[in-house]
């Protein structure tokens, strides 16, 4: 036999000899007791009530769990060890949201791979990332774990997350099960409010929400976890043509679909269950394979078999896709981990790739008159100011339960580095936090800039400020930090700003205000050295923004790839609540889409991200013009540096089909190369698009692509580039 037949062999032996307890036992995941081992737990597993343990992280008390469930058990089933290794385990990568703009597979990966290979170490065996919920709502707490508003681009960096996370073999010591979370639609809750309603329309659910997913099951993804949000009424939890008929049947995906944190008991607060048994039959007949934390399986699975309401066959399922991933792992055979296997965590290396990471997620967003590139003789006479300037802590991120503050390099620190030591670089801290809402610290922040020839401010928004279930209804700049940059601007000096933070923000009010501006999200580890190296003109920034700036939070949801609409707005059409002239009749008003008080495009545009040199995009070329179904088109541009300095550029595919069975947005992603050219260099990008990558799910919930005409572009962000056109004949 191979060996999917061999362990397709062995689970359903293992099942024959289970009793309803053991196999509902395999469907419990529970949370450790930290560190400890309480009899009452040791007694379960021995009994063979449990399947899995969360939050467990001291390799020691994790050998002796595996031991007493696979030499004291009556069957001896391994137990599967859950943690949330999320972006970084000790080495603290750039939150998911800043991996993404990276738009750097590669990156993505390796960094998931030191991800497993420290967590590993430890005995942990399955991680609940990647996160890959479109997120348009950047309210949403949860968007900092995101890799943004694209499904295409969502979809390759997930890919390349779970191959990380996994390596190329699943069993080996070094590599732990990815899980592709929320099943599905999480991303649209309402307003931004973590756990709340999604309604999704199926077209929108399968042209936007689901292809990410999808992209997973590809790449070979160990598990599910699903929603906490209903979608369209039925929680994810409970849905059964999620679980069953999309993901089970429509993908034929094997592997285990686990519930949130509670969220199969929560199914009463939705008001879909009126108790616990209730829910346990729900979320059992949808096709969840194991709970997580709550306990209605254990409670509950037994008698709804007894009452004939599910069959041993349902159960039997269950179990099998839980016996299956611990298979895969290679559980059976070596439980345990040995760290002679395993390098030592955050080491050189480790750090490096964390360095690098940080350094291509940064995007540089705005560069009045070049005041960046810093040079080294400007830092003593540099006033760096700021919440963030130095706090190795916030600058980490959300979900960083094992990260090691004592590695964080800060910016501070980095760019007294840079002075060799030097304590003459001026600094104030200005701000005890980012929420702070005084004006203590102004007058001294103030006194420093007047001293100094430039002003370098770290703002933004503290860790606990994004993540879960901390979502921001006005997602400007916290606190006074638009004062506090409206005082230093008054002094008519260069005013540099780098903002770390969870989420793209609202910066209309300062913009104008500003000379240069960094978008360095929450950058890990590494972050000082990175911004420093930017700063400092060491590298310069490649990054691009996975998600849109809106200008206010009032534009929200705002994003590249949106419909046009019957009335779209234009140049010619907009027209701002000050221009309104009073008596003026309604019709010049423009009747086109948009709001009155704020302009109809975002701030930054997906995709964009400025470089200390320029790109000129030429010659683009789109042949054949003419394509049949099954057949493929070339699409190539010259790209020249035409600055002064090396750098990198990151070149994008968007394509709109004009007319379709469904409304189609205008523009959708397609592909994207990253490219290092020297100055005066050229290139040629090309790119291969087939008519298989046009599909869409039209108003049938068919997957088609249809005859027709087409825009393309290849440009530096989804507001710009070179466009043609091209069609597909029947």
């Amino acid at each position: 036999m191979n060996r999917s037949q061999h362990i397709e062999s062995k689970i359903r032996e293992l099942i024959d000899h289970m009793s309803i307890d053991e196999k509902v036992g395999q469907l419990t995941l529970i949370t450790s007791a930290e560190g400890q081992i309480p009899d009452s737990l040791r007694e379960d597993i021995i009994a063979g009530r449990i399947g899995g343990i969360l939050n467990e992280t001291q390799r020691e008390v994790i050998h002796e769990l595996q031991r007493i469930a696979t030499e004291e058990s009556r069957l001896g089933i391994p137990l599967l060890v859950g943690r949330d290794v999320i972006h970084g385990f000790k080495t603290i990568f750039p939150i998911p949201l800043g991996q993404a703009a990276t738009w750097n597979p590669t990156l993505i990966e390796q960094a998931a791979r030191i991800s497993a290979q420290e967590a590993a170490s430890t005995g942990i065996n399955w991680t609940f990332a990647p996160m890959m919920d479109i997120a348009r709502d950047p309210r949403w707490g949860r968007i900092a774990e995101s890799l943004g508003e694209d499904p295409y681009l969502t979809g390759v960096l997930a890919a390349a997350m779970i191959r990380g996370f996994q390596g190329t073999d699943l069993s080996a010591p070094d590599s732990i099960a990815a899980c592709a979370k929320h099943f599905a639609g999480y991303g649209a809750s309402e307003s931004g409010r973590d756990y709340n309603t999604t309604n999704i329309p199926e077209n929108e659910l399968r042209n936007v929400y689901l292809p990410p997913f999808k992209a997973a099951v590809n790449a070979g993804v160990a598990s599910v976890m699903t929603s906490f949000s209903d979608i369209d009424g039925v929680p994810a939890t409970a849905n059964e043509k999620l679980l069953r008929h999309i993901l089970r049947d429509e993908w034929q995906y094997d592997g285990l679909v686990v519930s949130d944190w509670d969220a199969i008991y929560q199914l009463i607060e939705h008001g879909l269950c009126a108790n616990s048994k209730e829910a346990a039959y729900e979320a059992a007949n949808a096709g969840v394979d194991m709970e997580m934390f709550s306990q209605t399986y254990r409670e509950h699975l037994p008698e709804w078999v007894a009452e004939g309401k599910l069959s041993m066959a349902q159960i039997d399922a269950l179990v099998a896709n839980v016996l299956r991933m611990k298979f895969r792992l290679g559980l059976f055979d070596q439980p345990y981990t040995r760290a002679e296997d395993f390098p030592p965590v955050a080491n050189a290396s480790f750090r490096q790739a964390a360095y690098q990471t940080a350094l291509e997620s940064i995007v540089l967003l705005k560069n009045e008159n070049h005041v960046l590139p810093l040079s080294k003789t400007e830092l003593p006479t540099l006033a760096v100011m700021g919440p963030l300037a130095d706090d190795g802590y916030e600058q980490l991120g959300t979900w960083i339960f094992d990260g090691d503050t004592a590695l964080s390099q800060t910016p501070l620190q980095a760019l007294r580095a840079a002075m060799n030591g030097e304590n003459s670089l001026r600094y104030a801290r200005v701000m005890e936090t980012t929420r702070q809402n005084t004006r203590e610290g102004f007058a001294g922040a103030i006194q420093l800039a007047k001293q100094s020839e430039k002003i370098l401010l770290f703002l933004g928004e503290e860790s606990i400020l994004s993540g879960e279930a901390h979502c921001r209804a006005d997602i400007r700049l916290p606190g006074n930090q638009e004062e506090l940059i409206h005082e230093l601007a008054k002094l008519g000096k260069p005013l540099i700003v780098v903002i770390m933070a969870g989420r793209p923000l609202a910066l209309q009010n300062v913009i104008d205000k500003i000379d240069a501006l960094l978008m360095a999200w929450h950058p890990g580890t590494m972050a000082g050295t990175a911004i420093a190296d930017l700063l400092l003109g060491n590298a310069a920034p490649s990054g691009k923004l996975p998600v849109t700036f809106p200008r206010v939070t009032g534009q929200i949801p705002i994003y590249y790839n949106q419909k046009n609409t019957g009335r779209p707005a234009t140049p010619e059409t907009y027209i701002h609540i000050d221009e309104i002239e009073r008596g003026a009749p309604q019709v010049s008003l423009g009747n086109t889409s948009y709001h009155f008080d704020v302009h109809y495009t975002p701030l930054f545009p997906f995709g964009f991200g400025l470089s200390y040199t320029q790109f000129e995009y030429r010659h683009l070329q789109v042949n054949p013009s003419e394509i049949k179904l099954g057949e493929s088109i070339t699409i190539r541009a010259n790209i020249r540096n035409t600055g002064e300095r090396e750098a990198a550029e990151i070149v994008q595919l968007y394509v709109r089909d004009l007319v379709g069975n469904v409304t189609r947005p205008v523009k959708e992603l397609k592909g994207f190369q990253k490219i290092r050219l020297q100055p005066g260099e050229q290139t040629t990008v090309t790119f291969n698009l087939s008519t298989d990558e046009l599909a869409f799910y039209n108003r049938n919930m068919v997957r088609v692509t249809e005859p027709g005409d087409f825009h393309v572009w290849i440009g530096s962000s989804s507001a710009t580039g070179l466009r043609g056109e091209f069609a597909i004949i029947p």
